[in-house]
């Protein structure tokens, strides 16, 4: 089933300038880039962007580092691309992550991770709503 994704170049990868090599291997996976922007996010979109997390501990400094510099958002499309990219990324600690995955190879730790990504179709659907509206996401 071909799917959308959010993919997210977090704050810490952008700095090291590792956008485009993070996003080569997007395209080399077979995934398709469909719509793609760099922002900053304020420390209030940060909040509403992880509202989810707003009773975790680790909400404040998750949005503090998200919005400590640009980002790469970036919605992602193919068959099953949801798992895919999931699978490229890593796992969330880059310590755990599989070699050669993103995190593994551009994360520091389970926060300066590289990227996020969408989580299931509900999640991807609302997430690349944040950041994109209907005319950018136009394929034809």
């Amino acid at each position: 089933m071909v799917e959308r994704t959010l993919c997210i170049v977090k704050p810490d990868a952008v700095a090291k300038q590792s956008t485009g090599a993070i996003l080569a291997q997007v395209e080399q996976s077979g995934l398709r880039l469909i719509a793609c922007r760099m922002l900053h996010l304020s420390k209030t979109d940060a909040g509403r962007f992880y509202a989810v997390h707003r009773e975790r501990p680790f909400y404040g400094e998750l949005t503090d580092f998200m919005s400590s510099g640009p980002i790469v958002v970036c919605v992602l499309e193919g068959e099953g691309a949801i798992g895919k990219w999931r699978d490229l990324m890593g796992a969330t600690d880059p310590a755990k992550a599989a070699e050669g995955s993103i995190r593994k190879q551009f994360g520091t730790n389970v926060e300066r991770n590289a990227t996020h990504g969408s989580d299931a179709p509900e999640t991807a659907r609302w997430e690349i709503g944040f950041f994109f509206g209907e005319q950018e996401l136009r394929t034809e």
